[in-house]
């Protein structure tokens, strides 16, 4: 039935909680799992702000940074499969709308099924632009599904 699930990540536990449910249905269906993680500095300057030596949230951190935080989310992400007996097929760390890219990449590998978080760290953005979930939910022409 899903041969192919993609599921969006960013660190929150709505993310990790929809990993662990796509990697429950993969178990089921023995399906390819393709995490996705869309770098956002400004999320990685809230994170940077929350921790000492960094003088404000506001403060947009360097590409190397950004980069060293997404590759934090997909190992952390990669090491959740693992424990429960998965393995990533391929990780994907588009720059872009996070929507967007979760679509193109479904698209593009021919994914069944698209799995991610009702909520994840983009909760600010979302008042202004609509949330992540939503615009996958309108944009995919696959299947979809919403962890809360």
């Amino acid at each position: 039935m899903f041969r192919k699930i993609v599921v969006g990540i960013d660190g929150s536990k709505a993310s990790e909680d929809a990993l662990r449910l796509a990697c429950d249905i993969a178990q089921k269906y023995d399906s390819e799992l393709h995490l996705v993680h869309t770098p956002q500095p400004q999320t990685v300057a809230f994170a940077m702000g929350a921790v000492a030596g960094y003088h404000t949230a506001t403060t947009m951190p360097a590409p190397s940074e950004v980069q060293d935080a997404a590759d934090k989310i997909i190992n952390a992400g990669k090491k959740i499969a693992t424990e429960l007996g998965q393995t990533i097929t391929q990780t994907h760390t588009p720059h872009g709308d996070p929507a967007e890219e979760l679509v193109a990449c479904a698209e593009n590998c021919a994914a069944d099924l698209i799995v991610m978080g009702r909520r994840g760290l983009g909760q600010v953005g979302a008042l202004i632009q609509g949330s992540t979930s939503l615009k996958v939910n309108h944009l995919a022409k696959c299947a979809c599904l919403s962890v809360v």
